[in-house]
């Protein structure tokens, strides 16, 4: 039997940036009376707290949903405040790094946009992002600049030669998520599985970037069933069914 629902959120719970809809958080809330969720997401902290946690009741059911932000690279519990169980943080000479490589890496690409909305690359402690056209940019532009994640792979293959030592995955609708090498969301699932006592067999993936080089393909690494999504509309029925089928046992 599953005991554990791991979501990614841009793209899959919601759209890039956005709140989840009433619809999903009442899914969401439905199926934490079933089984225990956790989200993983390359978003920081803050995001998780904006998109997620506003539009959840807050009731004793948060006790069975674990957050972990920045593609597993930290943890959060919840009891009765949310507690912060890890952080793989990078050193400063690592963000440097980081960040001088995406910068050749766009110049190489020639994918520096005319109009830019927020950062494009923001610190996030234990995950450097890029977000092409800036971190507050409209979902529509967002949608139209790199659909079928070709730039973004272009891109990933020159830092895979510039920085070979890290994780360099693609996210969400504008982004590329570097971390510490092997933190990435198959970390982030061993430990659920190791702080909840859930094995990997016990688990349900649903991610939107579930293809190589997309930031969840490393759960689909891990060995957890995987559910592939196009957006939270197909994250929906997908959804119900769980809370439909755990709810008969």
């Amino acid at each position: 039997m599953k005991k554990l629902i791991v979501y990614d959120l841009d793209g899959t719970l919601a759209e890039s940036k956005s709140s989840l809809d009433a619809e999903m958080a009442a899914l969401l809330h439905d199926l934490l009376g079933v089984a225990k969720v956790a989200v993983i997401s390359g978003g920081g902290w803050p995001q998780f707290e904006k998109q997620l946690l506003s539009h959840l009741p807050h009731d004793e059911r948060l006790l069975d949903l674990s957050l972990l932000p920045t593609c597993g690279t930290k943890y959060f519990q919840y009891n009765g405040s949310w507690k912060l169980l890890y952080s793989e943080d990078l050193t400063a000479s690592e963000k440097e790094k980081i960040i001088s490589s995406l910068n050749k890496a766009i110049a190489a690409g020639g994918f520096k946009p005319e109009k830019v909305w927020g950062e494009v690359i923001e610190d996030r402690g234990s995950q450097i992002t890029f977000s092409a056209l800036g971190q507050q940019a409209p979902l529509d532009e967002k949608d139209k600049w790199d659909p079928g994640f070709d730039k973004r792979k272009k891109m990933k293959a020159t830092l895979d030669t510039l920085i070979p030592e890290f994780s360099v995955r693609m996210g969400g609708a504008t982004s590329i998520d570097v971390t510490k090498p092997g933190i990435d969301k198959a970390y982030g699932i061993r430990k659920l599985r190791d702080v909840l006592g859930i094995s990997l067999r016990e688990m349900i993936y649903v991610g939107d970037a579930l293809f190589p080089g997309g930031n969840d393909y490393p759960a689909k690494e891990a060995g957890v069933v995987c559910v592939a999504v196009r957006g939270p509309q197909e994250t929906k029925p997908v959804t119900a069914g769980i809370v439909a089928c755990l709810g008969s046992l």
